[in-house]
C-alpha cells in the first residue's frame, strides 16, 4: 500500500487528537497563514515541515488577514476532543478528515484559530453576505458546496480584492483567464467583481478542472498553480504515484516538491478554513451574519448614471454600486441599447416608471462633443467644468499627442456629467495583465477545439498536447496551454 493510503487509513481514528492538542509553535516562529498569489518563499516545501520566519508571515498575512499579531492558538480541551460526537456536530462534503493530521494543514489551523483569528472572523462574516448563493451555484454545478471555502483562501470574499499579479474580484481571475470562462472585463465593465457572474465562471472553471483530473484537491491546486502544471507533474511522477488515486493524489504530488510552495499549501489552507469555519465558536471565532446579496434586476439604457438608478430606486449611490460592483465607470457602458442592473429588492416594480419622470439630462451619463482645433485634455475639461483626468478617463481610446497633449480636431469625446464622475471606481485598468515567464501562453475560449488553437499559432494538435502533458485531447474554457510554433 501506498505510505499515503496508509496514512489516510489511520487518520480519522486521530483526527480530534491531532485538533485538540496541536503542536506548539516553534519559538520566534508565528504560525499564520501564507496567501495565495505570492510566492512562498521561505515555507519549506516539504509536508513535515512548515516554518518561516516573523517578518515574512506577517508581511505576507497582513496582505489578506491583517496583522498577524494577537492570542496565539485555540486549544480544545480533551472533553471536546471528538469529531462527529453529536447530533449537531458539522459534516463537509469535501474530505477533510482524512487530511486533518498532516502537518500542513494543522499548520493552518494553527494560524486560523491563533494570530489570524480576528482577520479570519471578520472575513467569514462578509462571506455570510454571499455564501446561500456561492453554495446554491456549486451544488447546481455538480460540485461541493465546501469549496465555498476557495474563496475564502482566494480574497477573503473581496469583490474588489486585487493581487499582485492583476487577478481581480472574490475568485481572483486573471484577465486571460476570466475572459476564456466568459465573462466581460473591458474598461468599463468588469465581471469579475461581480459576485454572481464571478461565481459562476468559478463554477464552470472548477467543474472543467475537476472532470479533467477527477480530484477535487488537484482541481483546487490546478486553480491556483495551473492546470497544464499539474498534469505534467502527475506525468512525471507517474510511476512513483501508481497506486495512489483520488484526493490523495494532490498530497502525494506536494509531497514531490515539484509544486510551488503556494500551491503545495493552498489545498491545506482550504482543508484549515473548512474546519475552522464549521465550527468557529470552537476555535475562537467570532462570525457575524451580514444581510444576504439579493436583489431585484432592472433595464437602463447605455450610459445610464448609477446615480438616477438610485434616484429611481430610492436608494442611495453606494447601495447602487455595492450591487453592481462590476459597473466601474458610475454609469452603463456606452454603445449598448439596454443593460441589466440591480436595485434593492422590492423597487422593481416602481422603477420604470419613477425613472421615466426624470429629466432626460439626468438620464444621460455622458454627451459627445466634438474637439476643436487646439483642444487637449485640460481645455476640454475647463471648458465642461470637468477635470482633465476624468475626461482621460472616459476617453481610453482616445489618444493625445504625447508631446503637445492635443487631440486630433474632430475628434468625437465623452463628457462625463458630474454625478458619473463622483460615482465612477478608481480601479487599475482590468486590461494589465501579468504573465510568469516568457513563454507564450492561450487561454481557451467557448467552442475552441486543439485544432482550432493548433491552427491559429501554426502548429499541431499533438505538439500541444506533448507540451502540456495531455493524455487527452479535452480542453475546456479558462484553461491556460502552452504553446510553441511548429517547426
Amino acid at each position: 500500500m501506498h505510505p499515503l493510503s496508509v496514512r489516510r487509513a489511520i487518520a480519522p481514528a486521530l483526527v480530534m487528537l491531532a485538533l485538540g492538542c496541536a503542536r506548539a509553535p516553534n519559538p520566534g516562529v508565528a504560525a499564520v497563514p501564507v496567501l495565495p498569489g505570492v510566492t512562498q518563499a521561505g515555507v519549506a516545501d516539504d509536508a513535515s515541515n512548515v516554518t518561516m520566519s516573523v517578518t515574512d508571515l506577517d508581511r505576507r498575512t497582513s496582505e489578506l488577514f491583517g496583522d498577524a499579531t494577537g492570542p496565539g492558538p485555540m486549544r480544545l480541551s480533551e472533553d471536546s476532543a471528538l469529531l462527529g460526537g453529536g447530533d449537531a456536530s458539522p459534516s463537509w462534503d469535501i474530505d477533510v478528515h482524512s487530511y486533518v493530521t498532516f502537518d500542513r494543514v494543522r499548520h493552518y489551523v494553527s494560524a486560523f484559530s491563533g494570530p489570524a483569528r480576528e482577520r479570519i472572523g471578520e472575513r467569514l462574516s462578509e462571506g455570510t453576505r454571499y455564501e446561500a448563493m456561492i453554495r446554491s451555484k456549486l451544488r447546481a454545478g455538480g460540485l461541493p458546496e465546501d469549496m465555498y471555502y476557495l474563496a475564502l483562501v482566494e480574497s477573503g470574499f473581496n469583490p474588489h480584492a486585487y493581487s499582485r499579479a492583476a487577478a481581480v474580484g472574490m475568485w481572483q481571475f486573471m484577465t486571460a483567464t476570466g475572459k476564456g470562462v466568459g465573462l466581460r472585463i473591458d474598461w468599463w465593465i468588469d465581471e469579475r467583481r461581480d459576485p454572481v457572474r464571478s461565481t459562476d465562471a468559478a463554477v464552470r472553471f472548477l467543474s472543467g478542472l475537476n472532470e479533467q483530473f477527477g480530484s477535487m484537491y488537484l482541481a483546487a491546486a490546478a486553480y491556483n498553480g495551473g492546470p497544464g502544471r499539474i498534469a505534467r507533474g502527475l506525468t512525471r511522477f507517474e510511476a512513483d504515484l501508481e497506486g495512489t488515486t483520488g484526493d490523495d493524489l494532490f498530497f502525494a504530488l506536494a509531497d514531490k516538491k515539484y509544486l510551488r510552495a503556494e500551491t503545495s499549501n493552498y489545498v491545506p489552507q482550504l482543508i484549515a478554513a473548512a474546519l475552522v469555519a464549521k465550527e468557529a465558536e470552537r476555535y475562537g471565532l467570532t462570525v457575524t451574519s451580514l444581510p444576504v446579496f439579493e436583489y431585484d434586476s432592472v433595464r437602463v439604457g447605455a450610459l445610464a448614471p448609477l446615480a438616477a438608478i438610485a434616484v429611481a430606486s430610492g436608494t442611495t449611490v453606494d447601495t447602487i454600486k455595492d450591487l453592481n460592483p462590476h459597473i466601474l465607470r458610475g454609469m452603463t457602458a456606452p454603445g449598448r441599447d439596454s443593460a441589466w442592473v440591480r436595485v434593492p429588492v422590492g423597487t422593481q416594480s416602481s422603477f420604470d416608471s419613477v425613472y421615466a419622470t426624470l429629466p432626460a439630462e439626468e438620464r444621460t451619463g455622458a454627451r459627445t462633443v466634438k474637439a476643436g482645433n487646439g483642444a487637449t485634455w485640460a481645455t476640454l475639461g475647463r471648458k465642461h467644468n470637468i477635470s482633465a483626468r476624468s475626461m482621460a478617463v472616459f476617453n481610453p481610446r482616445v489618444k493625445a499627442n504625447r508631446n503637445s497633449g492635443r487631440i486630433a480636431a474632430g475628434t468625437t469625446v465623452l463628457v462625463p456629467a458630474a454625478a458619473v464622475v463622483d460615482a465612477a471606481r478608481s480601479v487599475p485598468d482590468p486590461a494589465i495583465e501579468i504573465y510568469g515567464s516568457g513563454s507564450r501562453t492561450h487561454v481557451v475560449r467557448s467552442g475552441e477545439n486543439l485544432s482550432v488553437i493548433a491552427k491559429r499559432y501554426g502548429t499541431t494538435p499533438a505538439a500541444i498536447m506533448r507540451l502540456n502533458r495531455m493524455k487527452k485531447a479535452m480542453i475546456f474554457p479558462g484553461q491556460q496551454l502552452r504553446i510553441s510554433a511548429a517547426r
